[in-house]
């Protein structure tokens, strides 16, 4: 299932991470290990956020996903289920059938 992860990076240890060297790296393994359809960064309540959108197999999927940024920057994750245009459209008809 396509899946967005919302990881929100709070400052202080956003700040460290980037004087370390290690939030580039945090960021471009869990993407490489996520197989990242996309990611886009923005800020969201003051903090460094990311949306990532990928494939989730399984919901054990879950603390693979989520660890390297819990663990590396004290992040705060969400999860949750998303959809492209194509499957919007399917889910319409869908729901229009049973309607």
């Amino acid at each position: 299932m396509r899946t967005m992860m919302k990881v929100k990076i709070p400052t202080a240890s956003g700040n460290e991470a980037i004087k370390n060297g290690s939030l580039p790296e945090i960021m471009g393994k869990a993407l490489a290990a996520l197989n990242a359809e996309a990611a886009y960064f923005t800020s969201e309540d003051g903090m460094r956020t990311a949306l990532i959108f990928f494939d989730m197999a399984d919901s054990s999927d879950i603390p693979p996903a989520a660890e390297p940024f819990f663990m590396g920057l004290d992040a705060k994750i969400t999860f949750a289920p998303v959809m492209n245009a194509d499957e919007m459209s399917a889910g319409i008809g869908k729901a229009m059938d049973g309607a």
